[in-house]
């Protein structure tokens, strides 16, 4: 394990083989038209002119030429709320919630812990890992695995430890504060640990822990035209590999409606009217963006590979699109080397040899 935290953030950067990597953190995946419009200039006046889409709902940028001013340009979007605590806010909610379905809006929740991390000083201390989940009870985000998270049940808010049911259940209205101390209990007791699944004995974070039932893993995002339970549209748009170019961020931002990132990789674009919906959707998907919940596309990811990283020995975005060619029942991630990021919890993992792949994992 690393003695020392690199993972990237707003403030902190990583020195890629392309250049300065900015990883930015949205709460619930959430951001403005406005938001999203600064980045794309950012990444398009500073960068690489393409924005990334993490397995957390966060967004990157790569090849950055100016740090100072892309971290100010975030900072006056109001995507740095807290300097100290910019890394720790990981928290990853059901998409729809609060829109389509669930068994409550946890919507509420995801601004309150957000507030109550960048509150606790000791939070500071949190890896860039680390991360939480609120799951509002469609199973969505609870199978991916976050260290600590909550569950919404018909009769009760279960607690999860490491995407595993902890048997304990909690009151709403302690949702937000136990998260916070268990993350908390986290710091305290983690010694070498970056995640809660590498602590030798979970017991230490919580006494009570019956490490009981693991959520199926999601990997697929909601895609295409989804009617709001309110009678509005969200338009779900997948991303090929993750990658969002500035210009079709842009035209995102122009439509002038709140915007998601999701866990998969996916945009959503919410609370439209049925009219703007359908304009939205016949600009968007001649420009790359996926609407087709069928598309070979949802099928493959990777990571970023040749020449963005230096670990990599091969260009795997450019391998995985190939493989679209070839049928697949499983979902395939291709990843550059044993690292494997950004692997979902299900599939086929493929390893670039140098000379092809081979199975990371059954």
């Amino acid at each position: 394990m690393r003695d020392t935290d690199a993972c990237p953030g707003a403030l902190q950067v990583h020195q890629a083989a392309d250049g300065a990597l900015v990883r930015v953190r949205l709460p619930g995946g959430w951001l403005t038209a406005d938001q999203l419009m600064t980045l794309a200039r950012s990444s398009s006046e500073s960068g690489s002119g393409m924005l990334e889409l993490t397995s957390r709902g966060n967004l990157q940028l790569r090849g950055i030429t100016d740090v100072p001013a892309v971290a100010d340009g975030i900072a006056q979007a109001g995507l740095l709320p807290s300097p100290t605590h910019e890394r720790a806010r990981n928290i990853v909610a059901s998409p729809l919630s609060g829109r389509i379905g669930g068994l409550a809006d946890v919507r509420p929740w995801v601004s309150e812990l957000d507030a109550a991390i960048c509150a606790e000083p000791l939070l500071a201390k949190l890896g860039g890992r680390f991360w939480f989940s609120l799951d509002d009870g469609r199973a969505d985000v609870s199978g991916l695995a976050a260290d600590v998270g909550v569950h919404v049940l018909a009769d009760g808010y279960a607690l999860l430890l490491a995407g595993r049911d902890t048997g304990v259940r909690l009151a709403p209205d302690r949702v937000v504060s136990t998260l916070t101390e268990l993350a908390v209990r986290f710091v305290e007791v983690r010694e070498k640990a970056w995640r809660v699944a590498e602590l030798a004995d979970r017991k230490v974070l919580l006494a009570g822990d019956e490490a009981g039932l693991r959520f199926t893993p999601v990997i697929q995002p909601p895609v295409g035209w989804l009617p709001q339970d309110d009678g509005r549209v969200a338009l779900g748009a997948a991303v090929p590999l993750g990658v969002l170019s500035a210009r079709v961020a842009e035209f995102l931002a122009a439509i002038e409606a709140p915007l998601l990132v999701t866990p998969w990789r996916s945009v959503l674009v919410c609370d439209l009217t049925e009219a703007v919906a359908d304009t939205a959707l016949r600009v968007l998907a001649p420009l790359g963006l996926v609407f087709d919940d069928r598309s070979p596309w949802l099928s493959v990811s990777a990571c970023t590979g040749s020449p963005g990283c230096a670990h990599s020995v091969a260009d795997v975005r450019a391998d995985a699109a190939a493989a679209l060619k070839e049928v697949s029942a499983e979902h395939r991630h291709f990843v550059g080397c044993e690292r494997a990021c950004g692997s979902p919890l299900t599939g086929a993992v493929l390893v670039a040899t140098g000379n092809g792949y081979r199975a990371l994992r059954p």
